[in-house]
């Protein structure tokens, strides 16, 4: 329906409480978050053009982090590889320390598009009980997502007629109701206003307190300064800083400084 059915994966998901790594390397005495997925290497090219550049970076468990940079840095194109709904030249992955091929990936993360409609002659309430019958959610866990993402108005509501911030929230219902360790979301904050923005970053923080990861592609800063724990600084297909922001700021030099001037200065 509506090109959106590669979203579900086709196999079993690594399910959110498989995080039994995580916690013997804290039993162990390690100082730091276990790695989640590590890209060794991504580069995707069309014809002459480089839309990603041996890409490489972590994604530790827990906490969520921002892939930033201006349209046409390849955000996008990074998450549909990293999904493994986009083939690329190089594409070396690795989950908890073992390699992850493309086929894969869906067991271990969600993608969530930006400027997708699915099931756009559903209503809304059909397209959520679709996806809690997939994953196995209970009537409680489904009530719970409409109230925290405040979908409770459009309920009865053909998709297509959806505003298009009302739009992203149930993209955002359809991903609360997996079950995958690592959410990847492009944009997750288009079309919402500024109150909008700060209840979303509360559900989103609320999901990290139940052990996920969430990787979001931004190009607000502001938003991606409010919301992400880490950033992936990203600019021309290039990665070109990585870290938390006092991270960035001790590379830099700029201490105090905002996200945008660190990554005006990097690029």
């Amino acid at each position: 329906m509506d090109g959106v059915l590669h979203l579900v994966s086709p196999g079993p998901p690594i399910r959110r409480n498989t995080q039994l790594p995580i916690e013997t390397a804290r039993a162990c005495g390690q100082a730091r978050t276990p790695v989640l997925l590590r890209v060794a290497s991504i580069t995707k090219q069309y014809a002459d053009q480089a839309v990603l550049a041996d890409v490489a970076f972590d994604i530790e468990a827990g906490g969520i982090i921002g892939i930033i940079g201006p349209n046409g840095a390849g955000k996008t194109t990074l998450l549909e590889v990293l999904a493994g709904i986009l083939p690329a030249d190089t594409s070396d992955l690795q989950w908890l320390g073992r390699p992850l091929p493309p086929s894969r990936r869906r067991e271990a993360m969600f993608y969530l598009p930006d400027g997708v409609r699915p099931y756009q002659d559903q209503p809304v309430t059909r397209v959520l009980s679709f996806f809690a019958d997939v994953y196995r959610r209970s009537a409680d866990e489904i009530t719970g997502t409409i109230e925290a993402v405040g979908l409770t108005p459009v309920l009865h509501k053909r998709v297509h007629s959806l505003s298009k911030g009302y739009s992203r929230r149930l993209m955002l219902a359809l991903g609360l109701l997996t079950p995958h360790p690592l959410l990847l979301m492009d944009e997750p904050f288009d079309g919402l206003d500024l109150r909008q923005t700060r209840e979303i970053v509360g559900v989103l923080r609320n999901e990290v307190t139940k052990g996920r990861t969430l990787a979001l592609a931004i190009h607000q800063l502001l938003d991606a300064e409010r919301v992400c724990d880490r950033f992936i600084l990203l600019a021309d297909g290039q990665v070109r800083g990585a870290g938390t922001l006092n991270d960035l700021r001790v590379r830099t030099g700029i201490i105090g400084g905002s996200l945008e001037d660190i990554f005006l200065a990097i690029t």
